[in-house]
């Protein structure tokens, strides 16, 4: 367990770092959480390559529970329009972290033996998209109003040109577009410090 630590602090300071900057804008359609999010993969990545299967998930288990905790305090928390975190939101968030996490720990394992790169690409990819869905989805989509019949999200359905240039689409579209957009070429950035660290801990561990 202890050669898990620093991956399990690692996504713990993530997560945490992430539920907090959430709450401040970047630009139009992101938040600052949109950066520092998607390293969660590149976390989980070393620890599958490194460690293996059960390892990653172990990793991905203890970054759900911190998240279901920030969860929990964030509703707490009563901002000007009401809780920081909603039930949407705290299932959304939820839901989306540990599909998406565990979805590339398989994908990862199923590629580990081909290419160094395209394990943690692909899974990552993967994941990230299936993490993109899910949460705005469950969050902001109308269609799915019923899980918190009391908390109005209806500014998320209001129809904007997409990224402020394409055809009409609710505004929660646009913001789930660019934060895909940003986990993808994070997603790409990530290979070379996955890669780095990989070689480290294999070092050490020789």
């Amino acid at each position: 367990m202890t050669r898990l630590l620093p991956g399990i602090l690692a996504m713990a300071a993530i997560v945490v770092a992430s539920n907090i900057l959430v709450q401040f804008l970047f630009g139009q359609w992101l938040t600052w959480g949109a950066f520092t999010y998607p390293l969660a993969f590149l976390v989980t990545d070393v620890m599958n390559r490194v460690y293996g299967v059960a390892a990653a998930r172990r990793v991905v288990l203890a970054g759900f529970v911190v998240g279901v905790i920030c969860s929990f305090i964030g509703t707490q928390i009563q901002g000007e329009f009401g809780p920081l975190v909603t039930l949407r939101i705290a299932l959304g968030s939820g839901l989306a972290f540990l599909g998406a996490q565990l979805l590339d720990v398989a994908v990862f394992d199923r590629l580990r033996a081909g290419r160094w790169w395209r394990a943690p690409l692909a899974s990552t990819l993967i994941g990230s998209s299936v993490d993109t869905l899910v949460f705005f989805t469950v969050a902001f989509s109308g269609t799915l109003s019923v899980l918190e019949p009391g908390n109005d999200v209806s500014w998320a359905g209001e129809m904007l040109p997409l990224l402020g240039v394409g055809p009409q689409v609710p505004l929660w579209v646009s913001l789930a577009l660019a934060d895909w957009s940003v986990k993808l070429a994070l997603s790409l950035i990530a290979l070379v410090p996955f890669r780095l660290i990989v070689r480290r801990l294999t070092a050490q561990l020789a």
